[in-house]
């Protein structure tokens, strides 16, 4: 069961990384263009955007990794590593929470109610919907982005304890 446990740790960690890595990205350089772009361009760059993530590459990050950290969890305490269990318990618990379910109930209704607009001539009024979503919007991914990379670092201690030299 040890090679199994490895490897599922070893999947945790880059289901983890790679959900960080994603939200991570919109804060430190998508959402800050999009706001400095031309409120129209970017209502349409948003909407093109958020068509396209649902797609086979991004999906089993986002929805996978909480019950990989989960499986893995179970790994580790059939192993009898309870720390390491509770632990990558706790990461995916955390992510679930924090990630999927935050998306599903804050992010996924503004990104629809987003995707009905119909891009306005007006520049006045292309500035206020922009406006009124980046802001509640950009809050919220940074909510997602600190769960996790609280998921990621969790589920690297979580690792480094499987090792009874290092725990």
């Amino acid at each position: 069961m040890i090679p199994a446990l490895y490897a599922f740790s070893l999947l945790s960690l880059l289901s983890s990384g790679a959900i960080f890595g994603f939200f991570y990205a919109w804060i430190c350089s998508t959402m800050w263009g999009l706001d400095a772009a031309d409120p129209a361009l970017a209502i349409g760059a948003m909407q093109a955007m958020n068509a396209s993530v649902r797609n086979t590459v991004f999906a089993p990050a986002f929805f996978a990794t909480p019950f990989v950290l989960i499986a893995t969890a179970m790994f580790a305490w059939f192993c009898r590593l309870k720390a390491a269990s509770l632990i990558f318990a706790i990461a995916g618990l955390l992510y679930l929470s924090g990630g999927v379910i935050l998306t599903m109930t804050v992010n996924v209704p503004m990104n629809e109610a987003l995707a009905a607009v119909v891009i306005p001539q007006d520049a006045a009024e292309a500035r206020r919907i922009w406006e009124n979503y980046s802001g509640p919007w950009q809050f919220w991914n940074t909510v997602r982005t600190i769960v996790s990379g609280l998921t990621l670092a969790l589920t690297g201690i979580a690792i480094f304890i499987l090792n009874p030299r290092t725990a």
